[in-house]
């Protein structure tokens, strides 16, 4: 136990604290008035019964707790019960013995109580901490347990949940319930006090409304009825979408409006809860009362000047309000529109990750929005029966069992109470929300077991020896034939080969995209390697009728015309499949062994039949071209190895060819004495290989680590099987190579630490739109390297594969030192002027990247001038002009990751190839996937899956389908520097120095 402090200043009226200081044996009449008048300023006892309150105040004693105060521990054995009166306390709960394993389950604030543990003499449940400076009432074990007999039930309102009697949260609590959507808790929520930002941005709105367009806001007839000073919802949205780039698209604007509406800023004349962009009257709140005076001049420049910020903060916020919007509108009345608003919402929670999209759109259709307000509530108790599967959209909740306390916490994209809906069995235990504000999306019970019985019933299995070998689910939309198409969501590699070779369709040529083919062609990789997929090609080609093709298959054909045309059939979707291959790895043929010999053979196939090669005279010639090409290439990279050597070299002004797996590198690796020798190994040398190359040339014996030593001195010892060891570098990191024993003296080369000095001066009088154009040709360069295979490799662990991810690694590699170079500038600069002019040069640099459509070194650059070392420079930000903070705070929304990057992604919908995207965020939609979902489900390829990393994929073609036209910017005359500049970045990438640094510049503020 922790000793408790008692402290009679803490109250501003210290005489009922003297009061309850006293012995009870001491306490007069007038003392227990004092101490009556004090407990009833706490709402919580106005439902105590007079003489409840009159022996509270004849026992009880005041204590006061610091912050940080320990009251009691889980296990303590409970001598008294207690109450706040003022303050808040945090209730810990571990699992195991020991007190550092303790979560927080719930905070205690006024008027709640906690400690009737006593009444039985069982250990305390819960260790309490003080939250802030806390004031409690307490009442010793013998006094409560008669206190508790007479009044037990007014006594169990204050205990805190989950000790006292556990009371689920009613639906007057939720404010979506499907069966009363416009129920009074939702209108009683709907008119809350406004926050303070909210009220300020609506009076933002409505003052520049009123100084751009007074018209808007006027007196308006309806059927025969006047409404008062209103807005029109589709002017209001029009006005808004032309106000800023920002507000991307009409329903970002309605979500905008909505986000006012759910405060009460705005009003719909007849209550609605919904904002709709139609001919409905709204009203803001400061029109509500009659006579309001229109705002001053001074009050319309201030709007003027606040708008921007109002609208980039109304952004960030719309597009959660118009989800919770639609969400709570009843299934029957959600447009097409809002369903694909939810169904791309559901796509990125973590619980959903492993259903088929038709399930996702299923469910689109019937989820419920749920929110509760305060921490401590209970969504359900154990035991009782099961109704509802919950999912986690904002906040954490904790997960009670009786016995055992709280077993684990679920956050943010978890789910619950699914099992009891399966199973129809009672709740295994009870849900308590572990923070205030929880949002959840519900699916009702009725809704969860129709959505399984329509899965099982559009489910098709086909089994070989009693085994499921593919799984296939009816497409919702039928065939421009009127024939049922299937969807494959699992089978054996084989299977899966077959479906696709008897389905696919005929008339796509190979060049066009076909995207249930383009699915196995893009992943087969990682299920069927080449070695395996060639043969089955071959097989599937030479033969007419394979009667190990099970699925669909029609008896053979009878006549000999009919035999042809099977056969035509069967070589053609061969043939188109081999070449949609080919067109997908492009130069990765060359590095497979079985791949140029089976382009070769079935050329050779088809040669050798004159009347099939006039059959299939539309393909041949394409298949003529490309075994051609790979033969050719393959001949000539066996002449020739290519030697790469990265450093801040020449090399770097060439203009980039992609990294490919047999080509050789040389090697710096160094020694713990700084000495280094040169090795040339294959770029997708493994790490063993490297040191085996070493030891050679060192002429040693000793077992050797090879390790990646940072600029900032952290040690990685790299694995015997990693792949491609170079390409993982930190910007100025270094191979070395040395006996374990050596490995805790490594210390950093001097020229790891980077520049002394920024390089302002040199490109201070270039043009920002050269910097910007130099640099995105060559992030171009960079990204057109890099092989759509590659994001394969690295989601699923290029030791997998035994191939190098070098073209991917050096573009992320770019990314780093872009943001870095920004951090590094700054930090070197010692003059504020200066650093003033760098923000703002920063700032153009990125306008022009995004208006070239570089995402990519734009992120780098916001990102950069985002690090702590810079934006913690507050006496440069402030220096820093409007216009230009505008900019900023406008590209800073870009980057907000609320609801997934919602931002950033309606911004490259909007934009056409050639993109540069953000590639940080495609490989954590590729992460999230992988890492959400079994790659093998009861021996099957998990297809869905394959199909889900596919379409992210996609999106990088789609980036590159058109080519980069280097005519967009005519060059200055000194564009060869800017060239050789932007391509020869120096940074500190030591986060510890660059802040140090930033220190130096600006210290800390006493």
């Amino acid at each position: 136990m922790v000793a408790v402090q008692t402290s009679p200043n803490s109250s501003p009226s210290a005489e009922w604290i003297c009061c309850l200081d006293k012995r009870p044996s001491e306490r007069s009449g007038e003392d227990v008035d004092i101490i009556l008048n004090r407990l009833r300023e706490v709402k919580a006892f106005h439902r105590f019964p007079p003489p409840l309150l009159l022996q509270i105040c004849a026992c009880a004693f005041y204590e006061c707790l610091e912050k940080g105060i320990t009251l009691f521990r889980q296990g303590d054995i409970g001598t008294s019960w207690y109450a706040v009166l003022s303050g808040s306390l945090d209730v810990k709960v571990s699992e195991t013995a020991n007190h550092q394993d303790a979560v927080t389950i719930c905070t205690l604030g006024i008027g709640t109580a906690f400690g009737e543990s006593i009444l039985d003499n069982t250990p305390r449940h819960a260790t309490i901490v003080s939250r802030e400076t806390s004031e409690l009432l307490r009442i010793e074990q013998r006094e409560f347990k008669s206190l508790w007999e007479k009044y037990r039930q007014s006594l169990a309102g204050l205990l805190a949940p989950p000790y006292g009697a556990m009371e689920s949260g009613s639906n007057n609590d939720r404010l979506a319930d499907k069966d009363n959507m416009n129920s009074d808790s939702a209108i009683k929520a709907h008119n809350k006090i406004p926050s303070e930002k909210l009220q300020r941005a609506g009076k933002v709105l409505r003052n520049a409304i009123l100084s751009r367009a007074p018209h808007m806001i006027r007196d308006r007839k309806y059927h025969l009825k006047t409404y008062r000073q209103c807005c029109v919802g589709t002017e209001l949205v029009d006005w808004l979408v032309l106000q800023s780039a920002c507000v991307l698209t009409r329903s970002h604007a309605v979500g905008m409006w909505q986000a006012l509406l759910e405060e009460g800023v705005l009003n719909h004349v007849d209550q609605e809860l919904s904002f709709q962009d139609k001919y409905l009257f709204y009203r803001f709140l400061d029109d509500e009362e009659e006579d309001t005076p229109l705002p001053s001049e001074e009050e319309k420049r201030e709007s003027e000047e606040e708008l921007p910020e109002t609208i980039l903060f109304l952004a960030q916020i719309g597009p959660d309000a118009l989800l919770r919007m639609i969400l709570r509108k009843s299934p029957g009345q959600r447009t097409g529109d809002d369903l694909e608003i939810i169904y791309d919402e559901l796509l990125h929670i973590k619980a959903l990750a492993h259903l088929s999209n038709t399930v996702k759109r299923e469910l689109a259709s019937v989820v419920i929005f749920e929110s509760h307000a305060k921490a401590g509530t209970v969504l359900f108790n154990q035991g009782e029966e099961g109704t509802s599967w919950y999912i986690i959209q904002k906040g954490s909740v904790n997960v009670v069992i009786y016995g055992k306390g709280v077993v684990c916490t679920l956050h943010e994209g978890d789910d619950f109470g699914k099992l009891a809906l399966v199973t129809d069995s009672p709740r295994a235990a009870s849900i308590v929300l572990r923070e205030d504000n929880c949002h959840f999306l519900r699916v009702d019970k009725e809704d969860f077991n129709r959505i399984l019985r329509d899965v099982e019933a559009n489910t098709v299995r086909l089994k070989e020896h009693e085994q499921a070998v593919l799984v296939l689910e009816k497409s919702p939309r039928a065939s421009t034939l009127g024939s049922i198409k299937y969807t494959v969501i699992s089978g054996t590699p084989e299977k899966i080969l077959e479906h696709f070779l008897e389905t696919m369709r005929m008339d796509v040529h190979p060049s066009e995209p076909d995207p249930a083919v383009d699915d196995f062609v893009l992943m087969h990789c990682v299920f069927m390697p080449n070695s395996q997929l060639c043969p089955l090609l071959l097989t599937s080609l030479v033969s007419i009728f394979n009667p190990t093709f099970t699925y669909h298959v029609a008896s053979p054909p009878g006549s000999e015309q009919e035999k042809f045309e099977y056969s035509l059939n069967s070589k053609r979707r061969t043939l188109i499949l081999a070449l949609r291959w080919a067109n997908t790895h492009t130069y990765l043929l060359q590095e497979e062994p079985a791949s140029i010999p089976f382009l070769e053979e079935l050329y050779g196939s088809l040669s050798n039949d004159s009347r099939m090669l006039r059959a299939l005279k539309d393909l041949v010639p394409d298949l003529d071209k490309v075994v051609k090409l790979h033969s050719e290439e393959a001949k000539s990279t066996k002449k020739k190895t290519l030697i790469r050597q990265f450093s801040n070299g020449e090399e770097r002004l060439q203009k980039k060819q992609p990294i490919r797996n047999q080509d050789d590198i040389l090697l710096k690796v160094y020694c713990s004495d700084h000495t280094y020798t040169t090795i040339r190994v294959a770029v997708a040398a493994t790490g063993r290989e490297v040191v085996s190359a070493v030891a050679d040339k060192l002429g040693t014996t000793e077992e050797l680590l090879l390790v990646h030593l940072s600029s900032a001195g952290e040690k990685l010892v790299l694995k015997p099987n990693d792949v491609s060891v170079f390409s993982a570098l930190s910007i100025n990191g270094k191979l070395f190579a040395c006996p374990r024993e050596q490995l805790n003296s490594l210390t950093p080369l001097p020229d790891q630490e980077g520049p002394s000095a920024g390089s302002m001066s040199t490109f201070e009088l270039m043009s920002s739109k050269d910097l910007a154009y130099q640099m995105t040709m060559f992030d171009w360069e960079l990204f057109s390297c890099m092989h759509e295979h590659e994001l394969l490799y690295h989601t699923f662990g290029r030791q997998n594969f035994r191939r190098t991810t070098a073209n991917l690694d050096l573009f992320l590699r770019r990314f780093n030192q872009v943001q870095l170079w920004v951090v590094t500038e700054v930090c070197l600069c010692g003059q504020l002027s200066k650093r003033v002019q760098l923000l703002k040069k920063f700032i153009k640099i990125a306008a022009h990247c995004r208006e070239f459509k570089n995402l990519n070194s734009f992120f780098a650059i916001i990102m950069g001038m985002s690090n702590p070392a810079v934006s913690r420079l507050s006496q440069t930000w402030e220096k820093l002009p409007t216009k230009f903070k505008k900019f900023y705070a406008e590209f800073e929304n870009m980057m907000d990751p609320s609801r997934n990057h919602r931002s950033y992604r309606l911004t490259v919908t909007k934009l056409e190839p050639p993109i540069i995207p953000f590639m940080p965020l495609l490989l954590k939609d590729m992460t999230f996937t992988h890492e959400g979902n079994k790659t093998f489900i009861d021996n099957m390829v998990n297809f869905e899956k394959m199909r889900i990393i596919a379409n992210t994929i996609r999106q990088v073609r789609h980036c590159r389908s058109q080519p980069f036209n280097p005519d967009i910017c005519q060059p200055n005359k000194n564009h060869a520097e800017v060239r050789g500049y932007v391509r020869k970045l120096c940074v500190i990438d030591n986060q510890r120095a660059l802040t140090q640094l930033s220190y130096r510049l600006e210290p800390r503020r006493t």
